[in-house]
C-alpha cells in the first residue's frame, strides 16, 4: 500500500491568497462591470527594466546559434551573475562574500521552503507573528511545525509583533534553535536598526541557533542607517543564511530569480557533537534537486547591476514607494490608524469599528471593490488588521483612496 506524507493534510485547505482568489473571482462573476483594484496580493505592475530586457533578448539569439549556445548551467549560478552580486549588493556595505556562498536560484520562496532540507526536523522554530505564511506552512508539510494547537503549532515559538511593542518582536528568552526573521518585513512593512539587528546576532551565537532572515525588500529601505544585509552586523556570518530576490527589486515575479548566501563558516551539529558545513550541505541538496536558474534568466538579473539598470531599478523603486506614499498620507486625512509604507511596500491598516481582518477584506470589497489582505492570514497577532501592497498602477492607488472615503 503506497502511503502519503500526513504532515500535508494537517494544512489549512486553502493557502491564503488561493482564498482571497476564490472569494474575488466570486465577486467579479457577480458583479462583471464593477471595476475591481488589487492592493491585496504583493505581485508587481511595472515592467522589467529595459536594460534586463535587452540582455535577455541578447541571451535568446545566443541560445539560436550552436557557437554561443548553452544546455545545463552550474547549478550554483554563472559566475557572472554571483560576482555582480558580491560586487554591488555586498562590498558596498563591507561584506566580503566568497562565490562559493552565493546560491542563485529561481526565488527566494522556494529557498526559504527548501532550506529546511538540510535541518533536523526536531529543531524549534521560532517566528514572528503576523509572519509570511510559506516559513509556517513548509515546516508543518515535513512535520518540523509539530501538531495544531488552538494558539498554532506545538514546535513553533510565536513572537508577537503589534501595537505595543512598535510592530518588533521581543529577543526571546527561551532556547530556539531556528529563527525567521523577514526585514523590511512582510506584511507589516517595518524594519529594524543595526542595533536592535545586532541583538538578534547576539542572541543566534549565544544560543548556538541560526537566523533565516529574509531580505527580500531591502531595496526598498529609504532610511540610509537601516542595515540592507544582515552581514553588517559582526558575527552574522557564524550563525545566519540570508535570502534574496529580485521579483520585488526588478519585477522578475514573472520571470523567477533570486539568491541564497549560506557563509562558509556557518555550520550546525550532528546528534554526536560534530559541528557540519551547512554550505556544503546546501550545495549538495542543490546539486541534486535543482538545475539551476537558466542562462537567459540570469543574464536579465545581472543587468541590473549595470548604470543604466541601477537607474531603472531606482525609478520602478520610487515609482512604488510614492504610492506608499500616497496611501499613507490618504489614510491620514481620513484618520485610519496605518503603519509601515516608509522602508517597504507595505501599508499595516487596522481595521475599524472592530472588524474582523476577514470582514473588513469583505467590506472594502463589496463596498469599495478593493482587494486587501486579511492580517490574521498571517498568524494569530495579524487579526485586526489588513495589508495592502504598493505595488498597484498609480492611478488605481489614487482611486482606491477616493473610494476608502465611502467607506465607514
Amino acid at each position: 500500500m503506497s502511503l502519503i506524507n500526513e504532515h500535508f493534510l494537517l494544512l489549512s485547505n486553502n493557502y491564503l491568497f488561493s482564498e482571497i482568489a476564490k472569494r474575488v473571482n466570486a465577486f467579479k462573476a457577480d458583479n462583471p462591470h464593477r471595476k475591481v483594484i488589487s492592493l491585496g496580493i504583493g505581485d508587481v505592475t511595472r515592467p522589467l527594466p529595459e536594460a534586463s530586457i535587452e540582455a535577455m533578448t541578447r541571451a535568446v539569439r545566443e541560445m539560436a546559434d550552436t557557437r554561443t549556445f548553452r544546455g545545463y548551467g552550474p547549478e550554483h549560478g554563472y559566475d557572472f551573475l554571483i560576482e555582480a552580486v558580491i560586487r554591488n549588493d555586498y562590498l558596498p556595505r563591507g561584506v566580503k562574500l566568497s562565490p562559493a556562498e552565493v546560491f542563485v536560484s529561481d526565488g527566494a520562496k522556494s529557498d526559504c521552503g527548501n532550506i529546511g532540507d538540510i535541518l533536523s526536523t526536531e529543531n524549534s522554530i521560532g517566528v514572528t507573528d503576523p509572519v509570511y505564511p510559506v516559513y509556517i506552512d513548509s515546516n508543518v508539510m515535513c512535520g518540523r511545525a509539530g501538531t495544531p494547537t488552538a494558539d498554532g503549532w506545538s514546535n513553533v515559538i510565536y513572537m508577537p509583533c503589534t501595537a505595543e511593542n512598535a510592530f518588533k518582536p521581543q529577543i526571546p528568552n527561551r532556547h530556539i534553535d531556528l529563527l525567521y526573521l523577514c526585514y523590511p518585513n512582510n506584511p507589516m512593512g517595518v524594519v529594524l536598526s543595526k542595533e536592535e539587528l545586532k541583538q538578534w546576532v547576539d542572541y543566534a551565537l549565544a544560543n548556538d541557533s541560526i537566523i533565516l532572515f529574509d531580505a527580500a525588500y531591502e531595496a526598498y529601505i529609504q532610511d540610509p542607517a537601516i542595515p540592507h544585509s544582515i552581514y553588517e552586523i559582526p558575527g552574522a556570518k557564524k550563525c545566519a543564511i540570508e535570502f534574496r530576490s529580485f521579483s520585488k527589486t526588478a519585477g522578475f515575479t514573472g520571470v523567477r530569480c533570486g539568491y541564497t548566501i549560506v557563509p562558509e563558516e556557518l555550520t550546525a551539529a550532528t546528534k554526536s557533537g560534530e559541528r557540519i558545513s551547512l554550505n556544503r550541505l546546501w550545495n549538495r541538496r542543490q546539486c541534486t534537486k535543482f538545475n539551476g536558474t537558466s542562462y537567459i534568466t540570469q543574464r536579465g538579473a545581472e543587468a541590473i547591476y549595470t548604470p543604466e539598470g541601477k537607474a531603472q531599478v531606482k525609478q520602478t523603486i520610487s515609482y512604488y514607494m510614492d504610492n506608499a506614499r500616497l496611501m499613507r498620507e490618504g489614510f491620514a486625512k481620513l484618520g485610519i490608524e496605518a503603519h509601515g509604507g516608509e522602508n517597504a511596500p507595505y501599508i499595516w491598516l487596522k481595521t475599524p469599528q472592530g472588524l474582523s481582518s476577514w470582514q473588513f477584506f469583505d467590506k472594502l470589497l463589496t463596498t469599495a471593490n478593493i482587494v486587501t489582505t486579511p492580517g490574521v492570514g498571517f498568524g494569530p497577532s495579524g487579526e485586526g488588521y489588513v495589508r495592502l501592497t504598493a505595488f498597484g498602477r498609480k492611478e488605481d492607488c489614487r482611486e482606491a483612496m477616493e473610494r476608502m472615503c465611502s467607506v465607514g
